[in-house]
């Protein structure tokens, strides 16, 4: 707060304090002059009078403690313009104190999986408890309250992993995020194939993964993979298999996350996708982030090292 509105917040406090304090003493007693009480000239039914008197001394007294009291709250706590108070209390402050109060009850909870790696973690029942419960809260909002995910938000129950799907890839997609750039191609196809360029493109990814369909040998994929070959493979492999270091997916399966069809396939080769996986090593810490990432693993892992899918495989 600037110092001139700080001074124009003191001003209005102290004439409204002085202001009240003088119309409660103005009023609080009868002056030389006044019209008796019974001369208001109000009178009802004949026998119902108001009357103009001053209010009882116990009455008076309770709203000069109340003037009394706000000025040492206004001491005491932040209220006069930029003036902090001699409490110093703040909210910022009071937030900070529940905040650490918290994080220390939070601390002692999680202490038991601190550093454990996501596999031993994704074996322990109340490790998987909590990192569901962890989930619900900061991930089901795109990744659905099952993990089944949306367009253009992963599956997380099968396993298909863009950026890879062990335990260490898990966690460091939870803890530091991912950002997937397909960029857009529409420009430079069309230069390099003419007009058609981009469908022939999708044509032949859409054979990558039904190599036994009939339309793998048709003209539009056949001009496809001329331009797959000179383009896509930097990233998608020659064989589409995809690259997990740079988040590139398999293109030989049968999971879409911006949907399979003809548009969705066009518009991602021609206009290019932007998916962002926010990083939550700040929100929710190192232990945290293990637990939730633990139970992702579990999905399509299972609940022990070696054991079978929980969920069994599913189109992600």
């Amino acid at each position: 707060m600037s110092g001139g509105w700080s001074w124009f917040v003191i001003a209005l406090v102290v004439l409204n304090i002085g202001g009240c304090g003088w119309l409660l003493w103005w009023t609080a007693k009868r002056r030389p002059g006044d019209p008796k009480p019974e001369d208001t000239s109000h009178i009802w039914d004949g026998d119902i009078t108001e009357y103009n008197k001053p209010l009882p001394r116990w009455w008076i007294n309770l709203f000069w403690l109340t003037i009394a009291f706000a000025i040492g709250y206004l001491f005491w706590f932040p209220g006069m313009g930029a003036f902090a108070g001699y409490g110093r209390w703040s909210s910022a402050g009071e937030h900070a104190q529940d905040k650490a109060r918290d994080d220390a009850r939070l601390e002692t909870t999680f202490a038991p999986f601190k550093g454990k790696p996501i596999d031993v973690l994704a074996a322990d029942p109340t490790a998987r408890k909590l990192g569901r419960s962890i989930f619900s809260n900061t991930c089901a909002t795109c990744h659905g309250s099952s993990a089944q995910g949306a367009i253009g938000y992963p599956n997380l129950s099968d396993d298909i992993w863009h950026w890879g799907g062990t335990p260490d890839r898990v966690l460091e997609t939870v803890l530091d995020g991912r950002e997937g750039v397909m960029p857009e191609w529409g420009t430079v196809l069309t230069g390099m194939g003419g007009e058609n360029a981009v469908d022939y493109v999708a044509a032949y990814v859409r054979t990558l993964s039904q190599p036994d369909a009939p339309l793998y040998n048709d003209y539009m994929a056949a001009q496809g993979k001329k331009l797959y070959e000179g383009i896509c493979v930097a990233c998608h492999g020659i064989d589409g298999k995809g690259n997990t270091t740079m988040g590139a997916p398999d293109l030989t399966d049968n999971y879409w996350l911006y949907g399979s069809s003809k548009q969705s396939l066009v518009q991602t080769i021609a206009k290019g996708r932007h998916g962002s996986m926010p990083a939550h090593r700040q929100l929710l810490g190192e232990t945290r982030a293990r637990l939730v990432a633990a139970y992702v693993w579990s999905l399509s892992h299972g609940e022990a090292p070696g054991a079978a899918p929980t969920n069994g495989p599913a189109a992600r």
